[in-house]
Parts: C-alpha cells; sequence; structure tokens
C-alpha cells in the first residue's frame, strides 16, 4: 500500500522500553513518522487497536501461508477492506464498521 503525497502517517505503541529507545526514535524521525504512545499503564487507551489485531490474527493469519511479501501485503489490504465494509460486529449493532459511522454521522 502507498500513501497519499502529504499523508502524515503514525505509529502508536504502549511505552515499551524499545519504544522510547533512541535508536527507534531516530528510525520514525528518518521515516517521517509521528510516534504515538499510550498513557502509562491505562490499557484502555489500546483497547481498539488490540480488538482488531485479535480479530486479524484470527481471521487472517491463522491457517494461513504467505510465501511472499507481495502476497502477504495482497492478502493484508483485502482483509482491511473487507473488516471495514463488509464485516459486522455484534459491538456496531450488527453493522460494518463503515456502514456504523455512515448511520452515526447521519443522525
Amino acid at each position: 500500500a502507498t500513501l497519499p503525497d502529504g499523508a502524515t502517517p503514525l505509529v502508536h505503541s504502549d511505552q515499551g522500553f524499545q519504544y522510547q529507545h533512541a535508536s527507534w526514535r531516530t528510525l520514525l524521525d528518518d521515516a517521517g513518522l509521528t510516534q504515538s504512545m499510550s498513557r502509562r499503564a491505562n490499557c484502555l487507551d489500546n483497547s481498539m487497536a488490540e480488538n482488531f489485531f485479535g480479530h486479524l490474527k484470527a481471521e487472517l493469519f491463522h491457517h494461513n501461508r504467505f510465501d511472499t511479501v507481495e502476497e502477504f501485503t495482497a492478502a493484508l489490504d483485502d482483509y482491511i477492506s473487507w473488516y471495514n465494509t463488509t464485516r459486522i460486529s455484534t459491538t456496531l449493532e450488527g453493522l460494518s464498521p463503515v456502514e456504523y459511522r455512515a448511520q452515526a454521522l447521519a443522525a
């Protein structure tokens, strides 16, 4: 996937030592990425991301083998598109994330 010109990607993590290390911060700066960290000892900051990655692991990675980076990237792009536009969620009243957001914006 390629980001559009002018995009300002954000890399979010917990406050683990490796993410506070100068070499990691330099790597992010050199790549033009902005670092974001959870608040200390607040697991709720990452709950939505943890939920998504849990589904990603169970629904895409388990029982699949990717022989090339390109094959993995294509499968990941397809999964994210499916997750956002088609996959229903009981916590979103049986709607996909895109449908739920559209409904909320229309209200």
